[in-house]
């Protein structure tokens, strides 16, 4: 089964949405597999946006992230990756469709709630740094045969 990794960024925690997006992960039949309440050290931060580590925008991630609790989390299921971009909608909240969570939540780009991995590599690497394997619960949810083949 692929994994993914997603988290629920400081606004949508702090505007009570956490319930709304699990709901969305659950509801599509998605296993829920690892789950952190957390506050995001500085460090954790400047290794999961190091990829826009040159850009202007870099230190404007890395503070807000670390601004209040995130809820971060690892997902399972066929597809998990590809399907949960489709859940989280377009990055910016203005021109993603509703029905995703960022079209029917979000407000601007500079808060759009939640982080999804974008490709199972990138999920791979997000997963390790922000997870360690003894975190992460295997287990079969007695629904999956009527999700899977």
């Amino acid at each position: 089964m692929e994994r993914t990794f997603i988290a629920i960024k400081p606004d949508g925690v702090q505007r009570g949405l956490v319930g709304d997006v699990i709901k969305r992960f659950e509801t599509k039949g998605f296993t829920l597999v690892g789950m952190k309440f957390m506050n995001v050290s500085k460090e954790l931060a400047e290794k999961h946006y190091d990829v826009h580590k040159e850009r202007p925008f870099f230190s404007g991630l890395v503070e807000f992230i670390t601004s209040s609790p995130v809820v971060a989390m690892v997902w399972e299921g066929e597809g998990v990756v590809a399907s949960a971009r489709k859940i989280i909608g377009a990055t910016n909240p203005l021109t993603a469709e509703l029905g995703t969570i960022r079209g029917d939540f979000g407000v601007s780009i500079g808060r759009n709630l939640i982080h999804g991995s974008d490709a199972i590599e990138t999920a791979k690497t997000e997963i390790a740094l922000w997870f360690t394997p003894e975190e992460l619960v295997t287990w079969q949810p007695v629904v999956n045969p009527w999700l899977y083949e």
